[in-house]
């Protein structure tokens, strides 16, 4: 091995993690086989500190993603920096029944309930019957959870969040700007909205765009998370989580 190659290398291990991670003690990784698939595993991860390693905390369990799969999503970190994203890879848009992938913030928890599932440490929205999430790309209020009693409803399109039985228990994603908190940037039109985790209708049933999973599985997910230890979602296909382990810090899959 040249001296040259070893320099780089050496560099490579030693490279500060992205911005996203440098506060994060939590972190859910999801993977899929490839781009188009619909099932998928998660996996729980925790460290003590940001310079300690990242360890599993939970045994990996069946999820599923998008009926068509993943598509790159807007989350912390740019996919159309070098080296992360192809030409030819996917991106996910507004309808396309795609998940994100990416790296992603994690807002409220809600439910049916009027108060959180016990032990539950993230904010929580309990879903009145006028909570909806605004799918409609040409409203100001695009990608957001709004409660309609409260605004001037501006929209044509949106999900009555009660009416959905998959809702009963579920936590936002921060993808494309959902969350105003979290987010430097508002919504992109058309690049995808109303992303949750969420309970599932089963092995092998794709959602609209979100992750699913099993009822006692996300209540577990909900207690475990801790807004104090900034948690993650990381979901990628497994090809690309290998391609980008060492660029972007992340825990080895066992």
């Amino acid at each position: 091995m040249s001296f040259l190659l070893c320099l780089l290398l050496a560099a490579d291990a030693s490279a500060a993690e992205p911005g996203p991670f440098a506060r994060s003690t939590q972190m859910i990784v999801v993977t899929t086989p490839d781009w188009n698939a619909v099932e998928g595993r998660l996996v729980r991860y925790e460290r003590t500190n940001p310079q300690q390693p990242w360890r599993p905390v939970s045994e990996s369990i069946p999820i599923v993603v998008g009926k068509n799969g993943l598509g790159w999503g807007i989350g912390l970190i740019a996919t159309d920096a070098p080296k992360i994203r192809t030409a030819s890879d996917p991106l996910k848009k507004e309808g396309d029944g795609k998940a994100p992938a990416g790296i992603f913030s994690l807002g409220t928890a809600f439910g049916y309930a009027p108060q959180a599932l016990r032990g539950v440490k993230m904010p929580y929205l309990s879903l009145t019957p006028s909570i909806e999430c605004v799918d409609d790309v040409g409203s100001k209020y695009y990608n957001r959870v709004v409660d309609r009693s409260a605004v001037s409803a501006g929209w044509n399109s949106s999900e009555h969040m009660r009416s959905v039985d998959l809702y009963r228990w579920g936590i936002v994603v921060d993808h494309n700007g959902m969350v105003a908190e979290l987010s430097a940037r508002p919504p992109k039109p058309g690049g995808g909205s109303c992303i949750f985790l969420h309970i599932w209708r089963g092995p092998g049933q794709g959602t609209v765009g979100c992750t699913a999973m099993s009822q006692i599985e996300l209540e577990a997910l909900l207690t475990w998370l801790d807004p104090a230890q900034k948690p993650l979602l990381v979901q990628l296909p497994a090809s690309e989580y290998a391609r980008l382990i060492r660029r972007w810090k992340l825990p080895r899959l066992s």
